[in-house]
């Protein structure tokens, strides 16, 4: 599972990050989260609001920073 944060800094991109990293180890995936902050691969995922979740090459949300079990659910689903 490739599991990215979109985002260019802002405090919610950072926000998204943590709820991210905190959500994976709870669910004991094992695996890497990627932050991505340039704007040209940010855009070419189609999205105009930051920050974002994208799984395995899909954007799951955008915008937004769900709460964590909501977070959670989006990725067990992946």
């Amino acid at each position: 599972m490739d599991i990215r944060v979109l985002g260019t800094g802002c405090v919610k991109c950072n926000q998204l990050m943590d709820q991210t990293l905190k959500a994976v180890e709870e669910l004991k995936l094992g695996i890497t989260v990627t932050k991505v902050s340039d704007i040209n691969e940010i855009l070419a995922f189609g999205i105009m609001t930051i920050p974002a979740l994208v799984i395995d090459n899909k954007v799951k949300f955008a915008g937004y920073v769900p709460a964590l079990h909501e977070l959670k659910e989006i990725i067990k689903k992946g």
